[in-house]
């Protein structure tokens, strides 16, 4: 097959595509351009950059040096002043004159005065309580005193109640031994009583301790010749009248009367003996009244 010559739409087209080859190219060295100048500017403005850093840190660090240094200037000031005003507080406090003293000075001395007060108060009361058991106390003693007072009375009088009686006992066992002592004068035939007789031939009663026939017996046998003894009396009372009325050269029946006692008391025997010889043997009258003390069972002191 024969060659066709190239017709004219494949030239064009091979010579836009030179033209487009070359536009290509023009524009990779046109961006390659731009980019070295942009590599170079950049250059640049890191080297002023670095420069700019070193100034401001420069500037700064003397700014800062400036601020440190009038800050320890103020701060020093400060220092003085708050110094200045506390010792100025101070010497007010001292002259009491700072009202940060005085108002609390006030309020404490306000609280001592009612404390004060209420000391007062209560001193006062205490007083008036120590007081009323100082009186109840007094009072209690005095009444103590009076109940004591009433109490020893009561007791002095009975001691003494018991004494009275007991010497009326025995001056009434006196009285029976003086009967039965006339009884035995009148038996004797004697004209003379005992009654007739001087004072100054009569014999004295000698001191003794006691009658010895109390210390043989017991306290219930003293009390049973006691009421023997009573019970004699009645019934040498009528006798004696009867005796009174015998002629002289008759004998009293003196002896009868004291002879019953035995019989109505035969345990007796030593309190009936002890009367028995005082009326029958020839005793003075001592020991008559001594007999008779032993048969009542008083006590030697009384």
């Amino acid at each position: 097959m024969p060659v066709q010559p190239p017709s004219k739409d494949t030239e064009e087209m091979e010579a836009e595509g030179d033209s487009a080859a070359e536009m290509n190219g023009e524009e990779e060295e046109s961006e390659e351009e731009r980019s070295g100048s942009q590599t170079e500017s950049e250059e640049e403005s890191s080297e002023m950059d670095d420069e700019g850093y070193e100034r401001r840190r420069s500037e700064c660090v003397s700014e800062m040096l400036d601020l440190e240094k009038q800050f320890s200037e103020l701060k020093e000031k400060l220092f003085r002043e708050r110094l200045s005003q506390l010792r100025v507080r101070l010497e007010e406090v001292g002259a009491e004159r700072a009202p940060e003293y005085t108002e609390p000075l006030g309020g404490l001395q306000r609280s001592l005065k009612i404390r004060i007060q209420v000391a007062g108060i209560y001193k006062g009361f205490c007083l008036d309580v120590i007081r009323n058991k100082y009186e109840c106390e007094l009072q209690g003693a005095k009444q103590h005193l009076e109940s004591e007072k009433l109490l020893l009375y009561d007791t002095l009088q009975g001691e003494l109640q018991e004494r009275i009686q007991r010497l009326e006992e025995d001056r009434q066992s006196l009285d029976i031994s003086s009967e039965w002592w006339d009884d035995k004068l009148h038996a004797r035939g004697s004209s003379k009583t005992w009654g007739s007789v001087p004072p100054s031939k009569r014999k004295k009663a000698p001191l003794v301790s006691g009658p010895y026939i109390v210390y043989m017996l017991q306290e219930i046998d003293i009390l049973e010749d006691w009421t023997a003894i009573k019970k004699a009396r009645a019934a040498v009372s009528p006798q004696k009248r009867k005796s009174d009325a015998q002629p002289p050269g008759k004998e009293p029946r003196g002896r009868q009367g004291l002879c019953q006692i035995s019989d109505l008391r035969e345990s007796g025997r030593s309190g009936c003996e002890g009367i028995v010889g005082a009326t029958v043997g020839d005793l003075d009258p001592a020991v008559h009244s001594q007999g008779a003390l032993g048969a009542a069972g008083s006590k030697p002191s009384i």
